[in-house]
């Protein structure tokens, strides 16, 4: 027997998700090959045995670290096409490519992860104007850049414009130092951070230099006609009446919009209602406007999210205790 051995590094990965829950994945591996010694201790495993043996669950480790790599998860069915001698890697990427949006930078796939957000997609397509309303990390901005630059690169806009209300939620713009473009690029970096994702940076660049893409506070569209582009709105729970009426005035005859917000994280004065609200209301109905609500079960960040939205939803209607009643601030929602 020609015995052999090798140690794999594991970097920059969640290790529980590598190794499984309970090492369900990596006891898996070792029920699979078991004439193969396989050892892990922290991000390092060492597997040795006859030398062709060990390749194979060399192999079959990377084929791990790239699927989390690429799609930050690793499921009990990928395991089960890795152990079986399947590719999970090209299966998901073909299966993937059939719904993407977009692809981003190094090829990234940008596909609606949750059944809600592919109707988001479909409803964008048929509608001029989107009310997408939901919680926190459902995806709202994340698609709505996507379909964006979907419709940039196929042509059926030649600009986007992405805006939001710059809303003090317990910092003063006058205190933050630097320019007005540094004060107010705070509550814009989400925006850019979705663009990161989708346009390389040298084009990316390029596009912000000639305002094909352009990302700017609500305050900045007043007196404007925006036509032949996909407009934007971001956290629009944090505009006034006044504010989201003058912005959806501003569209032209070719505009596309999507308008995305969170009812349950309003940061306007006390006893200011949120326009969105408004909106919905009076809005809703009319051909070409669509809304759709999102929920925590669209929630695609930290499992634990989707656990928090709940826990606040079910505790939103009991009552303020006595003592803190002088600490308390008007639901809005």
């Amino acid at each position: 027997m020609n015995l052999s051995e090798v140690v794999l590094l594991i970097e920059d990965l969640d290790l529980v998700s590598f190794y499984g829950f309970n090492d369900a994945n990596i006891n898996g591996l070792r029920k699979a090959y078991p004439d193969v010694t396989i050892t892990s201790r922290g991000g390092m495993v060492k597997i040795n045995g006859d030398k062709k043996r060990v390749q194979e669950v060399k192999s079959k480790l990377e084929m791990m670290t790239k699927m989390l790599k690429k799609f930050g998860e690793l499921t009990k069915g990928n395991m089960k096409d890795i152990l079986s001698g399947g590719n999970p890697l090209l299966t998901k990427i073909k299966k993937d490519s059939k719904n993407a949006i977009v692809y981003g930078v190094n090829g990234k796939v940008v596909m609606p992860r949750t059944q809600n957000q592919k109707k988001m997609v479909d409803l964008s397509e048929d509608n001029d104007i989107l009310f997408a309303i939901g919680p926190a990390g459902t995806g709202k901005t994340y698609t709505a850049v996507a379909m964006a630059v979907r419709a940039l690169k196929l042509g059926a806009v030649s600009r986007i414009i992405l805006t939001r209300p710059a809303v003090e939620a317990g910092e003063n713009l006058g205190y933050l130092p630097g320019d007005m473009k540094d004060k107010i690029d705070p509550y814009l970096r989400p925006l850019y951070d979705a663009l990161d994702d989708m346009i390389p940076p040298d084009k990316l660049a390029l596009y912000m230099q000639n305002r094909v893409i352009e990302v700017a506070p609500l305050a900045f569209m007043r007196g404007r006609t925006l036509d032949h582009a996909f407009i934007i709105l971001d956290e629009a729970q944090n505009t006034t009446e006044t504010q989201l009426k003058m912005f959806l005035t501003r569209l032209g005859p070719s505009a596309k919009c999507i308008i995305t917000g969170d009812l349950s994280q309003i940061d306007l004065p006390r006893r200011q209602q949120s326009g969105l609200i408004k909106s919905l209301n009076i809005l809703s109905d009319i051909n070409g406007i669509a809304v759709l609500k999102l929920s925590s079960s669209d929630v695609v960040r930290h499992r634990l999210v989707k656990e928090i939205i709940d826990a606040y939803d079910k505790n939103a209607n009991q009552p303020i205790p006595k003592s803190q009643d002088n600490k308390s601030v008007e639901n809005k929602d």
